[in-house]
């Protein structure tokens, strides 16, 4: 199903002027300027210029881009590249929806895709909520450097990273809830309040009040998988 491999589909459109985008742990399938583009994963915040034209992505639960693409995330990391430059495409393509069913149809490759998409799941999930990259790798059985050097090649950078950027992507959705700084601090599993100002300054790359601030900060919109928009 496409659901276990599209979190969702945007559309970044309104007055032309700087988006800013935030590392989130995924990677995405963009349609920009007549050209699919392969947005890997970041270890912090970009800002990339838009003109009048809106364009449209699909965003991919962390880890399962590289499945399908056959390259390894560490190898598309802070970078944004034709999709054509990573594998063929073919001529005539309708959307992006329907290149995912494409490229999914070729199976996995085991180099890209060490784990299965529940085990996928799972450490995504257990690394989200802040557990030890130690107890992670035991659970699974396997050394903690295994999972270290597969983590690289799934989601493009270790564990500990991945647990970091997972725990700030949530603090900025509380964030953009409206919740109360000590709240956010609190539900995300910072320390304090100067631990989360930190980590918003250094990933975001502005402070925390700006961020709340800042409408271009991953401020697009959602759209269902497969709407007309990204078809």
């Amino acid at each position: 199903m496409l659901s276990d491999l599209i979190e969702c589909a945007w559309v970044v459109d309104g007055a032309p002027g700087p988006v800013r985008v935030l590392p989130d742990g995924c990677m995405d399938l963009m349609r920009m300027d007549g050209r699919i583009i392969v947005a890997g994963p970041d270890t912090s915040a970009s800002v990339t210029g838009r003109d009048a034209d809106p364009f449209v992505g699909l965003r991919f639960h962390p880890g399962v881009l590289p499945r399908l693409l056959g390259v390894p995330a560490s190898e598309l990391r802070n970078t944004r590249v034709a999709l054509s430059e990573v594998r063929p495409v073919p001529h005539r393509m309708r959307s992006l929806v329907q290149l995912t069913t494409d490229l999914a149809s070729d199976g996995p490759r085991p180099e890209t895709a060490p784990w299965s998409l529940p085990l996928l799941r799972h450490i995504t999930k257990s690394l989200a909520g802040g557990a030890a990259v130690s107890d992670v790798a035991q659970e699974v059985g396997w050394s903690s450097r295994t999972l270290q050097r597969q983590c690289g090649a799934v989601y493009g950078y270790g564990p500990a990273t991945l647990r970091r950027i997972l725990r700030f992507r949530q603090a900025a959705k509380l964030l953009d809830e409206g919740l109360p700084t000590t709240e956010v601090a609190a539900r995300a599993g910072y320390a304090d309040q100067p631990h989360l100002h930190r980590e918003v300054r250094n990933l975001a790359g502005i402070p925390l009040a700006a961020m709340r601030q800042d409408s271009g900060a991953n401020k697009s919109t959602q759209l269902p998988s497969g709407s007309s928009t990204v078809a």
